[in-house]
């Protein structure tokens, strides 16, 4: 991985200016979700700007990075990151499994990026219709594991099913807002540097999902700086 320095890098790095345009790259966690919608909103409409996509760019990088976003996502080919927030190089730290599950590797890697490169906004990004939800319902109700390396995956997204169930949520799209509101709280929990980042007001984590048709994302939960685990209504659209 390549950052500002070795891992003692303060975590509060002036972030570098968007070659692109010329505005800073945000430096708190309202201005990156911002910025996060304001890319999305440009993408859905067909106004792209492709920022930061260019040879000058390439080379102000190259020593070091400063991303504004860590982006848990699914890693279904469709939910590329930098094209539906309309973003470039540096801009953002993108990790991604299927289901986006979060098992020691994943932690590790968001642990890096908001405590060594100062990252002050964590998404989980989980969209319609997702394989690996509609993977561990089938499995679940044919008590047929799946094979391989694929039971990994279908037993990080049971918990999920099983709260879906009680709370009476039966379609698949309402499941995946659930699976991701229930990634937002397991990252927190299951990391006490990210948890602890988040209660100090250095970073928040927000869970989006992505309609693949319309290509428009909307957030789901929501742990803001300085709060604590609090899932929001899973109806409530994200602002443009």
């Amino acid at each position: 991985m390549s950052g500002p320095g070795s891992p003692g890098a303060h975590p509060g790095a002036q972030r570098v200016p968007d070659a692109s345009d010329g505005v800073a790259s945000p430096p708190d966690p309202e201005q990156a979700l911002a910025e996060l919608r304001a890319g999305n909103q440009r993408f859905v409409t067909g106004a792209p700007r492709h920022p930061n996509q260019d040879v000058e760019r390439r080379a102000e990088v190259a020593a070091e990075q400063h991303p504004f976003a860590v982006i848990v996502g699914c890693a279904d080919s469709r939910l590329a990151a930098e094209i539906i927030f309309d973003r470039g190089l540096g801009d953002l730290f993108v990790v991604r499994t299927a289901g986006h599950t979060a098992g020691p590797e994943v932690l590790g890697s968001v642990e890096y990026a908001v405590s060594v490169l100062g990252v002050p906004l964590v998404v989980v990004l989980g969209h319609d219709s997702c394989g690996a939800v509609q993977a561990a319902r089938e499995a679940v109700a044919t008590g047929t594991p799946p094979p391989g390396h694929l039971g990994a995956v279908v037993d990080a997204v049971v918990p999920s099913l099983r709260r879906a169930a009680a709370e009476g949520v039966d379609d698949i799209n309402g499941i995946v807002d659930i699976h991701i509101a229930q990634t937002v709280e397991a990252l927190l929990c299951n990391s006490a540097v990210l948890a602890a980042e988040v209660a100090g007001g250095r970073c928040a984590v927000v869970g989006m999902s992505y309609r693949l048709a319309a290509g428009e994302v909307r957030q789901v939960a929501e742990v803001p700086a300085g709060g604590t685990i609090a899932p929001v209504g899973l109806d409530a659209p994200a602002a443009a």
